[in-house]
């Protein structure tokens, strides 16, 4: 055993800028500084009697890859102590392989979802169309409304799941309610923590019983690969969640891995960093002659200010806005951008603007578009490190136009 291996466990009691630097952390018999990379697939026993032990779960130890693998290991755990309340993890491929596996890892069917019509796409086509091929019945609300939980959780709910905020919108949704609705009648409680981070919200504190990310997002920050993970009880993740990731396969490359490992150590700092040039950047736009309005947690303006403020540290990195016009206004606008790149991602240390009406919510039916108020002059905007006035200049360069 290591010296780091020995000491390992006390990390919990360091406060959290420590944990991201310091958890989870595991050095191979050449005490390498930065920690390795397994990048293997299988893994070789002593004898033919630790073989047979490791796969009866008498001895420990790793079997393969799509199970388990040493460089995972240390990206759950260091994800474990950030997660307030987590005892926990498994990571996926991706962020969407983290809300599938949780979801039909709880579920069989003749079961009832309830979900918030405010999700991310790709969200919503599983709650609206996987789950009801299996036998899975669901029901859409507005989660901003606790009345309308409270009248569609009834006695078969299994689970509900939930953004908060939401993608794109940035509605808040309570959860410390919710939880409580939910779990009057055993149901368990999901939620995608992707926009807030585990840096600004802590779900399971609230009330939550799992976790999700898109660990593509925030966690890696830096655009270089995709992830995600699962926390939550240590009985849901071994006894429920892990033998449905290991027979499914939605495993998560090493490589990728570390670098979300490596990402976790400059997460508090991306984030209040993406937090001072958001907070700056809604002050802009809330300002601004071509804008009509702007969506961001942090500001009064917001509907769900106050909950924000409650259930969150800060108002995030994300910003939703309507400018003057319609759709050839808004494309004109983003193809004026010069520092800050169209795309559909979030999270990143770029700033990233997308058009949800024909990006992340293009499949989305137009009356579902409209009711959650994706318009044509929406936009989304994930703030990034640069320099605020930098982004500010270019916004406004390409805002001026419509101005007038």
């Amino acid at each position: 055993m290591t010296k780091d291996e020995r000491t390992t466990p006390c990390v919990k009691k360091y406060r959290t800028a420590t944990k991201l630097v310091r958890g989870g952390t595991k050095r191979s018999q050449f005490n390498e500084t930065s920690e390795a990379i397994f990048l293997n697939s299988g893994f070789v026993y002593d004898s033919a009697e630790q073989a047979a032990g490791r796969f009866t779960g008498d001895n420990q130890g790793y079997i393969y890859s799509r199970y388990a693998n040493p460089t995972l290991s240390m990206f759950e755990n260091r994800m474990i102590l950030l997660e307030e309340g987590a005892e926990s993890a498994r990571a996926t491929a991706s962020g969407m392989a983290a809300v599938n596996g949780a979801l039909m890892s709880l579920l069989k069917a003749g079961d009832h979802v309830v979900a918030p019509r405010a999700l991310f796409g790709s969200c919503l086509y599983i709650i609206e169309t996987i789950l009801p091929r299996f036998g899975i019945h669901t029901t859409l609300i507005d989660g901003t409304d606790i009345d309308q939980w409270k009248n569609a959780v009834t006695d078969k709910t299994a689970c509900v799941f939930l953004e908060t905020p939401s993608n794109p919108c940035l509605e808040v949704m309570d959860i410390a309610a919710i939880s409580e609705i939910a779990h009057k009648v055993g149901a368990k409680v999901i939620v995608d923590n992707v926009f807030a981070t585990p840096v600004l919200q802590h779900p399971l504190n609230l009330g939550a019983d799992i976790v999700v990310y898109s660990a593509t997002k925030h966690i890696d920050g830096q655009g270089r690969c995709l992830g995600g993970i699962i926390l939550g009880a240590e009985e849901f993740i071994e006894e429920t969640l892990a033998p449905y990731l290991k027979h499914t396969g939605p495993a998560l490359s090493p490589f990728n891995a570390w670098n979300l490992f490596k990402g976790i150590e400059t997460l508090d700092l991306r984030v209040q960093k993406h937090c001072d040039n958001a907070e700056k950047i809604a002050d802009f736009l809330a300002a601004h002659p071509a804008v009509r309005k702007v969506i961001y947690p942090g500001l009064e303006s917001h509907p769900q200010h106050a909950l924000a403020r409650a259930q969150m540290s800060r108002g995030g990195s994300l910003i939703a806005f309507e400018i003057e016009g319609g759709r050839a206004e808004t494309f004109a606008a983003l193809n004026r951008l010069s520092l800050i790149d169209i795309s559909n991602n979030l999270g990143d240390a770029k700033s990233l603007i997308t058009h949800p009406m024909t990006t992340t919510h293009s499949s989305v039916d137009l009356a579902t578009k409209e009711r959650l108020g994706i318009s044509e002059s929406m936009l989304r905007l994930s703030v990034g490190l640069e320099d605020a006035a930098d982004l500010i200049d270019d916004l406004g360069e390409a805002l001026g136009p419509i101005a007038g």
